[in-house]
């Protein structure tokens, strides 16, 4: 990750921001290659579960499998919390993201801290109490960063594809040694897909940037996720697909009983086979299509798959029309 620049306390900040105007155009490729490490094979484990079992031992297997040493590192936890409706499933459940923050200790983690941001929702403390996770962090001793009041840094951009040049983002992420992405799995209105690598719109603070976070809208959300995944280089992802959502996602959707957490080192890897599993084609989502080409792999012939196999869990999502063309199977 790069962490060089000027930093701001939240106040500071505020009173002086100034986005830099960019040409309209750019020249220059929008990532330098020789940055970037491609694997040349990506494992991902999928690993069948429920909210009432102990999905601590259960992430932990999926570390052990995965070859994750955690040991004396800071963890970061970037949860997906965006608006409470009762009987939804917008939010990652607050089992899975206190059962990772368990496994990362067992594990011989440093530190563990969940954080987000939400662009919809702007009061935290609401969040946290209506969707239970307040309770689990508070049994498992946990802190919680709130990214969109945290202070921050201003960061230069790895990937040019908002042509912004630079960010502001939470110093509570950028302290991590290991990121880690802790999503829900759900159909997108406008991205397709979101789980590991869309869920890091929730770092940007809304205390400087807004809500809903619009500069992301405006450069292009394709581009807005490719930006913030070369820059921040997360290091691991636990989707929580063992309910998701279908149809009108990320909040108008329904609740799809898929049973299993989706975890791997390659976010890029991770997010097209879970797209396989809602029966929707990786290479035909903009943003998952261009990560291939320098980020990871989504060429099912580079993915290892661990765990329990893609076929345990496949089945078809429901979406809205802009996305029923982009299905690998008829439905």
């Amino acid at each position: 990750m790069r962490r060089s620049g000027s930093n701001f306390s939240r106040r500071e900040f505020l009173g002086a921001l100034s986005l830099p105007l960019l040409a309209a155009s750019c020249r220059r490729s929008p990532y330098e290659a020789r940055a970037y490490a491609k694997p040349d094979a990506s494992a991902v484990a999928l690993l069948a579960g429920s909210y009432q079992m102990d999905l601590g031992e259960l992430i932990l297997r999926g570390l052990r499998e995965l070859g994750m040493d955690v040991r004396g590192r800071r963890v970061f936890l970037k949860t997906n919390m965006v608006e409470y409706e009762p009987g939804t499933v917008i939010n990652t459940h607050p089992a899975v993201v206190a059962g990772a923050a368990v496994a990362f200790r067992r594990a011989g983690a440093a530190s563990v801290v969940v954080g987000e941001g939400p662009g919809h929702r702007r009061d935290m403390e609401y969040l946290l109490l209506r969707t239970g996770l307040f309770d689990y962090l508070r049994d498992e001793r946990i802190r919680f960063a709130d990214l969109n009041h945290d202070d921050v840094s201003v960061v230069p951009l790895a990937s040019h594809y908002t042509k912004l040049g630079e960010m502001t983002l939470p110093r509570e992420l950028l302290a991590a040694d290991l990121i880690v992405s802790v999503p829900k799995l759900k159909t997108h209105h406008w991205a397709g897909v979101t789980a590991s690598m869309k869920n890091f719109f929730g770092v940007v603070p809304g205390a400087v940037y807004g809500w809903p976070k619009n500069i992301l809208h405006l450069r292009g959300i394709h581009h807005s996720i490719l930006d913030l995944n070369a820059t921040i280089r997360p290091h691991f992802a636990i989707v929580d697909a063992i309910t998701a959502m279908e149809g009108d996602g990320p909040i108008m959707g329904s609740p799809k009983q898929t049973g299993f957490l989706a975890m791997g080192r390659d976010l890029v890897a991770v997010d097209a086979t879970c797209s396989r599993v809602m029966n929707l084609d990786p290479t035909r989502i903009p943003y998952l299509k261009e990560a291939d080409r320098f980020l990871g792999n989504i060429d099912e012939a580079r993915i290892n798959h661990r765990g329990d196999p893609i076929e345990r869990f496949a089945t078809t999502f429901e979406v809205i029309d802009a996305f029923k063309s982009i299905r690998l199977r008829a439905a």
